[in-house]
């Protein structure tokens, strides 16, 4: 049995090349960039790779790859349950809607007339959100009509950049008032440097026009749960809210403790996972009174500290384990014992 592992430092295939190497399993790296792709994997039985949001590349090619390997009956992470709504709220909102998941209630118009007749009729807070983003860039609480009319204009005409630099640049800011190291400050420097020279994604991403989203504004929320689910093991982060903002992702003020976390919620989140048969899937709830609801999922996540730190995780029978978290290897774990499964 061999694996491909598309090789991308500083992603999860960092960890996955240290699991083959620490468990003498066969495998070689590939570039799923490759126009030569689909005959470099022949020799192998599956395909491992971490695309993300930014990458321009991954947005034209990882979801036409993957279903187009799974045809040829090589096993992939992510596969296409796992990854077709990777950054893409839209799909993210007709997905969940139809498993019957606890999303919060979320709105898509395609034309701007309807757009505006609904904000016209509608109560508000709302938050909009473009459809792809992560760590709370492209979204922004609106408070009234007229601002919500103003993005709806702004929907079906000019429209948004997809990688928005100044919301980053803030988020940079924010980040070094609240760390205070250098690594913050480099941060900044990179994140001003980039308001005048354009990253190599944020010239080829698409302008994100023809389409508005918005979510109901669940007040009273102080903090979100994020909640992995990796087979058979579920673990979280609790996130809480910046000073004077509704926001919690990117926040980096967390808690780990496992008592924080209802059993409840884990409970929804492994029916969840198991409704939508996926890989890996992380979950950011919060509470609307006493009901918990999904604002969005995602299969892939930060690597290192921020979840090498939980205290270890629950199983689907909400049995807790007391034992070192690390995604990486959880992922790849599962996905050679489904190749060892398949091969018997």
């Amino acid at each position: 049995m061999k694996i491909a592992i598309h090789n991308h430092p500083g992603s999860f295939s960092d960890r996955w090349i240290t699991f083959c190497k620490e468990n003498k399993l066969d495998y070689k790296l590939v570039n799923c960039y490759d126009t030569e792709i689909i005959s470099q994997v022949d020799d192998c039985q599956g395909l491992m790779w971490h695309w993300g949001h930014e990458d321009y590349k991954a947005s034209l090619s990882a979801r036409q790859l993957t279903l187009s390997l799974e045809k040829k009956g090589i096993k992939v992470f992510p596969d296409v349950n796992t990854s077709w709504h990777f950054d893409d709220k839209i799909g993210q909102k007709y997905l969940l809607e139809a498993v019957n998941a606890p999303l919060v209630k979320s709105y898509v118009f395609y034309t701007e007339k309807q757009a505006l007749k609904w904000v016209n009729e509608t109560t508000f807070p709302k938050v909009f959100k473009l459809r792809g983003g992560a760590g709370s860039i492209n979204v922004s609480l609106v408070k009234t009509k007229q601002k919500a009319r103003q993005l709806v204009i702004k929907s079906f005409n000019s429209g948004f950049s997809a990688s928005n630099s100044i919301s980053r640049f803030k988020e940079r800011f924010w980040v070094l008032k609240r760390d205070r190291n250098l690594k913050a400050v480099r941060g900044v420097v990179n994140g001003f440097g980039h308001l005048f020279i354009p990253r190599e994604s944020d010239e080829f991403l698409s302008t994100q026009k023809g389409y508005v989203y918005f979510q109901d504004f669940i007040p009273k929320n102080d903090y979100d749960t994020r909640l992995v689910v990796i087979g058979d093991r579920c673990f979280g982060v609790r996130r809480y809210c910046r000073q004077g903002d509704f926001r919690a992702s990117g926040s980096g003020v967390v808690a780990y403790e496992p008592e924080l976390f209802d059993k409840e919620l884990i409970k929804i989140a492994f029916e969840v996972a198991d409704k939508l048969q996926v890989q890996s899937i992380a979950m950011d709830f919060i509470m609307d009174g006493e009901k918990p609801k999904i604002v969005e999922v995602s299969y892939a996540f930060t690597m290192g500290k921020f979840y090498d730190s939980c205290r270890g995780f629950w199983d689907s029978n909400i049995n807790w384990h007391d034992k070192p978290v690390n995604p990486q290897y959880f992922i790849i774990e599962d996905f050679i014992e489904e190749l060892r499964n398949n091969r018997n």
